[in-house]
C-alpha cells in the first residue's frame, strides 16, 4: 500500500487502537465467511457483497501487516507457501 494509506492505516490504529483494529478484522473476515456461505449453500447472486467483503478483508490485512510491522516478512513467506501448495498439487 503507498504512503497515503499507510498514513490512513495510522490514523486508524491512533484512533481505536490495535485490540479493536485486530477484532475488526475477525468480524470483516466472519462477514465475508458469510457471504461465502450465501453464495455457495444458497446459490445467492451476491457477488457485490463478497467483492465488498473482500475488499474489507484487504484492507484490514494490510492493517495487521502494519500493526505488526510484518509486511515484508509476510512476502518473504507467500513464495514458501506458494511452493508447498505446488508439491501437493503435483502429489
Amino acid at each position: 500500500m503507498g504512503a497515503v494509506s499507510k498514513e490512513i492505516m495510522e490514523k486508524a490504529v491512533q484512533k481505536w487502537g490495535k485490540s479493536a483494529q485486530i477484532l475488526t478484522l475477525l468480524e470483516e473476515m466472519s462477514e465475508l465467511q458469510k457471504e461465502l456461505i450465501k453464495n455457495i449453500n444458497r446459490n445467492q447472486n451476491n457477488l457485490d457483497a463478497v467483492i465488498d467483503e473482500t475488499a474489507d478483508v484487504e484492507i484490514m490485512l494490510a492493517q495487521m501487516k502494519h500493526i505488526y510491522q510484518i509486511e515484508q516478512a509476510v512476502q518473504e513467506r507467500i513464495p514458501i507457501k506458494l511452493q508447498k501448495v505446488m508439491k501437493r498439487l503435483e502429489d
